[in-house]
């Protein structure tokens, strides 16, 4: 026989644990998201940027800690 107060707790525990992987797909897929759309704006600004001149050079940028 099957105890019905144990398949209840094992239900809501599963319910929580899909509720929680399914939060944590949205996060990965914003995440994702975020990345592509990053990705598509360097390639889109590329072209404009490659032609510019360097406002800085490297040796500009260097910050030297004591």
């Amino acid at each position: 026989m099957i105890n019905s107060s144990n398949l209840e707790t094992d239900v809501k525990d599963i319910k929580q644990h899909l509720i929680e992987i399914s939060k944590m797909i949205e996060e990965l897929l914003y995440e994702r998201e975020i990345v592509s759309m990053m990705k598509l704006s360097e390639k889109s600004l590329k072209d404009l940027f490659e032609g510019e001149e360097d406002i800085y050079t490297l040796e500009d940028l260097k910050v030297r800690y004591r």
